[in-house]
C-alpha cells in the first residue's frame, strides 16, 4: 500500500520538505517564493507531517481537519489575492496547532525507536527543526499580543518582515548563537525567549543523548 511505503520514509519526507520551506528563498526571487512557492511547499510539508498520524484513526482525523482548514485558507487567499487580519490569525493558530502535534509525534516516535537507522537520524533532525518552528510561532504570538516586544524589529514593520526576522531569531536562540541584533524588550518576550532556548537545550541533552545511546548499543550488538 502506498501509505505504508510513505510511512516508512516519513522522517525523510518531512525533513526534505521543511528544509525546502526554510531555505527555498535562497534559490528563488523573494516575492515569487513568498507569494507562490512557499504556500505550496507548506502544503507539501503538512501532507508529509500527516504521515505521522496514519497509525491511529482519531489522530489522522484531527490532522485531516487541520489540513482542510489550511488548504481552505490557501485557496481563499489565492482566489481573493488578499488576506485580512482574521484569516491571518486563523492560519497562525492552525499552523501552531498542527506543528505542535507533529513535533510531539516526531519526538515520541524517535524516542520509542528500538534501533537507530538513517530514518531515525532524519527524525532526530526534523524534531530539532520543528522546535525552531514552534519557537517562531511562540515569539510571533508575543509580538502580536504586545507590539514592540523585541528590540531590532520596528513596530511598524510589515507582517512579512516580522515573520522573517522572528523565524531567524527563533533558530538563533534555539542554537544559542545570540548575535544580539534582535533581543527581547518586555518581560513576556524575555520569558518566551528563555523557554525557546531551554527547549532546544533539553532536546539536545535528552532526546539526542538517548538516540546516541541506542545507536552505540545497537552498533555494539552488530
Amino acid at each position: 500500500m502506498l501509505l505504508e511505503k510513505l510511512y516508512k520514509h516519513r522522517f525523510e519526507l518531512f525533513f526534505i520538505s521543511i528544509i525546502c520551506v526554510l531555505f527555498g528563498s535562497l534559490f528563488f526571487p523573494k516575492e515569487l517564493f513568498a507569494n507562490k512557492i512557499s504556500p505550496i511547499l507548506f502544503i507539501v510539508n503538512i501532507l508529509s507531517g500527516m504521515l505521522f498520524f496514519i497509525k491511529k484513526r482519531v489522530q489522522i482525523l484531527g490532522a485531516s481537519i487541520l489540513f482542510a482548514i489550511i488548504l481552505g485558507i490557501f485557496l481563499f487567499n489565492t482566489i481573493s489575492n488578499s488576506e485580512d487580519s482574521s484569516i491571518r490569525y486563523l492560519r497562525l493558530i492552525t499552523y501552531f496547532t498542527f506543528y505542535s502535534f507533529v513535533t510531539f509525534q516526531i519526538i515520541r516516535q524517535v524516542w520509542s525507536a528500538q534501533t537507530v537507522n538513517k530514518s531515525v537520524i532524519f527524525g532526530l533532525m526534523s524534531g530539532y527543526i520543528s522546535l525552531g518552528l514552534l519557537g517562531f510561532f511562540t515569539l510571533f504570538c508575543v509580538e502580536l499580543a504586545v507590539p514592540g516586544s523585541f528590540n531590532g524589529i520596528l513596530i511598524d514593520s510589515s507582517i512579512a518582515i516580522k515573520i522573517d526576522e522572528l523565524l531567524y531569531f527563533s533558530y538563533i536562540t534555539i542554537m544559542t548563537i545570540g548575535y544580539g541584533d534582535i533581543s527581547p524588550a518586555t518581560d513576556i518576550a524575555q520569558k518566551a525567549v528563555v523557554f525557546v532556548g531551554l527547549s532546544g537545550q533539553f532536546y539536545l541533552v535528552i532526546i539526542t543523548a538517548v538516540v546516541i545511546e541506542k545507536y552505540i548499543r545497537y552498533s555494539a550488538k552488530e
